[in-house]
Formats: C-alpha cells, sequence, structure tokens
C-alpha cells in the first residue's frame, strides 16, 4: 500500500456576502497508506450544495462550521483504493463526506462512508437524486407537505436537485404542479418533465408581481409550498394559500450570503386565519426513510416516471466555481464535479 497525491480545496478566511476565490485556496496534500480501521480512496464524483455556505460562518447550526486552513467536506463518491477495514475491500464504490479533494484516508465512521446500494443506477446518482438532495425531496413533501391527489403543489427552485424531484414527485401523487425556475430553458425543461406550469420568475420580477404570477397560475390558491428560496417566493406562497395548507421549508438560498437580517414576510399573519403549517426541516430527520426511498425512486426511475439532469464540472479545481454557480442559477438538476 503506497501515499498519494492529492489536491483539496480550503478555507482561507470566512466570506461576508457572495463568496469570492479570495476565501479560499486549492492546495496538495500527500494521503497515507491507511492504518489500522482506515480505508484509502479516490474520489470520482463531489457533490456541491448551498448549505454549504452556512458552514462557512463561524455560527451554531446543525452542523458544524468549516475550520480555517481544513479541507473543506462535501459529498463524494469514490473507489476503496486500499484498506485496513474488514468491512471495505478495493474496488468498492463508496460514498461520504469527505469531498472538495481528490482522496483521502479516514476511518469510515468519522465520514459517514456506506457501500453503494445496489439499485441499478450510475453512482454519481448517490449525490443527487439517489442521495441526499433526492431524500430530502421525498421526505420533505411526502412527510411534512402530504400531497393529495387533485391538490395544487408550488415548489420554488424547481429547476434544482431538490425542486426538480419535488416536481416530480408531486405528478405521481395526482398533484397540479407549478414551479418557479430562473430563465426561460429551465422553465423548458420543467414543462418537458410534466410541470403544468411554470414562472419565470427572472422575466417576471420580484414582489408583487410574483404573487400575481402564482395567483394567475393557481387561481383557486395552493396547497402545499416546497421551499428552496425564501424572500418574495414565501410571500407569494402565504398569499396564494388555501385553508391548511403545508409549507415543507427545505432552505431559503435567497438570503444566504446577505449581509444584514432579512425582514421577515410582510404578511406572515395569513398564517393565522389560513391555518397554515410551516416546518422546516434537515435531510438528516428523514432517515428511517431511506429504505422507502430507495426502493420507490429505482422504481419511479426504471418506469420512467421520474427524470433526473446534472451539470457537470470537470476536475478538482472546478468545485469552487460549481459551488459558486449555485448562487447564480448556473445549475439544472444536480451541480456535480467529475473527476474520474
Amino acid at each position: 500500500m503506497s501515499t498519494l497525491t492529492s489536491r483539496e480545496w480550503r478555507l482561507k478566511l470566512r466570506p461576508i456576502g457572495m463568496p469570492s476565490h479570495d476565501s479560499f485556496e486549492l492546495a496538495t496534500a500527500e494521503i497515507a497508506a491507511p492504518g489500522d480501521g482506515e480505508v484509502q480512496v479516490r474520489n470520482h464524483w463531489l457533490s456541491v450544495d448551498p448549505y454549504m455556505r452556512g458552514r462557512m460562518m463561524d455560527r451554531e447550526s446543525y452542523v458544524p462550521p468549516f475550520q480555517i486552513g481544513a479541507a473543506l467536506e462535501g459529498g463524494a463518491v469514490g473507489e476503496v483504493i486500499a484498506s485496513n477495514d474488514p468491512g471495505f475491500a478495493p474496488g468498492d464504490m463508496v460514498n461520504s463526506m469527505a469531498g472538495w479533494r481528490e482522496a483521502y484516508v479516514a476511518k469510515p465512521a468519522d465520514v459517514m462512508m456506506q457501500k453503494l446500494p445496489a439499485a441499478g443506477l450510475p453512482p454519481q446518482a448517490f449525490l443527487g437524486v439517489a442521495g441526499m438532495p433526492g431524500l430530502t425531496a421525498y421526505g420533505g413533501l411526502l412527510r411534512i407537505g402530504q400531497p393529495k391527489e387533485g391538490e395544487t403543489v408550488f415548489v420554488s427552485g424547481a429547476a434544482g436537485a431538490v425542486g426538480s424531484i419535488v416536481c416530480q414527485i408531486a405528478k405521481i401523487k395526482g398533484c397540479t404542479v407549478i414551479g418557479s425556475a430562473g430563465g426561460a430553458d429551465k422553465c423548458a425543461w420543467l414543462e418537458s418533465i410534466g410541470v403544468d406550469k411554470t414562472i419565470d420568475y427572472k422575466a417576471v420580477g420580484g414582489g408583487q408581481a410574483l404573487t400575481d404570477a402564482l395567483k394567475a397560475a393557481a387561481p383557486k390558491g395552493i396547497d402545499v409550498y416546497f421551499d428552496n428560496v425564501g424572500g418574495d417566493h414565501l410571500v407569494a406562497a402565504l398569499d396564494a394559500a388555501r385553508v391548511g395548507a403545508r409549507f415543507p421549508i427545505c432552505g431559503m438560498i435567497s438570503g444566504y450570503n446577505a449581509t444584514t437580517p432579512e425582514p421577515g414576510p410582510w404578511n406572515i399573519i395569513s398564517v393565522i386565519p389560513k391555518r397554515i403549517r410551516i416546518e422546516g426541516f434537515i435531510v438528516t430527520d428523514m432517515a428511517d426513510m431511506m429504505p422507502d426511498f430507495i426502493r420507490d425512486m429505482a422504481s419511479w426511475i426504471g418506469a420512467g416516471q421520474l427524470k433526473y439532469e446534472e451539470t457537470v464540472n470537470e476536475g478538482v479545481e472546478t468545485t469552487l466555481d460549481a459551488f459558486l454557480g449555485l448562487f447564480k442559477g448556473g445549475n439544472t438538476g444536480k451541480m456535480l464535479v467529475k473527476l474520474v
């Protein structure tokens, strides 16, 4: 067993507002042969996700902040090169949280390493449609949104890794689906996968114009709002909500780079007369749903009921640009970095 050379992204300083290249560095590290209980892995695919922005701040949250000078962390799929752990053998394909780097050595539990299940899907799918974004969509919609046949579901960030899956599961459940996305191409893609009506929020604009567009798309109101964006989208959803609506709150990317506190929705009082249920969640809340999730996703994809898109960058050096692209609408479906 031998050492490997790996390039890895490190945090140099904590960004304020929209991150820039000045806050990061691409460094080279020597990856030792595995010690007792350790596994040496070469990554094939890396994931970048909006939640990573929060970990760049030094604040208490549901996951610890990234450390200055240390390699960043994120989802990755790789191949075991050498192993001193009886549960893993060379050639095994594994999912871990040791991303933003080409290779690593670690004890499996320390990086949440798991073998990829035999689900008939390509390896990178376990970073997207069959991974964290997919489970976020599946659990958030079905457990909190509880869509019923004939209801209307509104999804913001609908062309993203999570939103696009939410839209399709809602269609499978017999709902009318309205998706908001930025740009005509994204809206056209959403319509091609079965979304009933789309709103190009970049063309429409924000504020009252977005609310008017949603009310025109859903004249009888919405029953479920799956929130990936927050801001004006949440205001519009509150205005359009029917009595008893459910709002799974997955993310609010519109405010992730804010340098001053964002004002709350001016119409939040409508949750009282409309009896709206608003519930924030994180993907680990849905861990118990994983067996049903993998079974259903494999079935729906195999039957052609659910399609997914990937935006792929190549080379570890593109990882930061891929991440920054999430905040500029640079992805359709899952944003990935391919290494091998």
